[in-house]
């Protein structure tokens, strides 16, 4: 008697699991930490805290006068994001998404200069708050 086709599928994906298997264990085989020297294990660190495999004694010279110590620059980001209004409850809360970072904003009416809109495309100040960041002086961009 013939085997039905389920019979004949479930044989093929057995067959198919049985040689993933064995690659499987091959890969291992090739790829075992097994019997590695303690060099290529340890992990240093190098004078700017870095990680590094060469060790201490193998590394060049840093010229230390070739340094430069200070502050990096500060570049003054504008504190205006603009964003769209995307949620707009009953109640007179909603979220803005902002257009660099896709980042949901929560706002309150309050915070709005005019009515928003669902859909409005506006400009805000985020302002950190105890739950997360929040819009303030929100406007309707024109």
């Amino acid at each position: 008697m013939a085997d039905s086709f389920s019979k004949k599928e479930n044989f093929k994906k057995k067959i198919q699991k049985q040689k993933e298997k064995a690659l499987r264990r091959e890969e291992r085989k090739t790829n075992n930490n097994k019997g590695k020297d303690m060099e290529d294990v340890f992990m240093y660190v190098d004078e700017f805290g870095r990680l590094t495999s060469t060790p201490p004694e193998q590394r060049q010279e840093v010229n230390l006068d070739d340094i430069q110590l200070g502050a990096a620059p500060i570049i003054e980001e504008d504190p205006r994001k603009t964003g769209i209004v995307t949620f707009l409850s009953e109640k007179g809360y909603g979220f803005i998404t902002e257009d660099n970072t896709k980042e949901n904003i929560f706002f309150h009416n309050n915070n709005c200069a005019e009515p928003v809109k669902k859909g409005n495309k506006v400009s805000f100040e985020k302002e950190k708050s105890p739950k997360g960041f929040s819009a303030v002086e929100i406007q309707i961009v024109k």
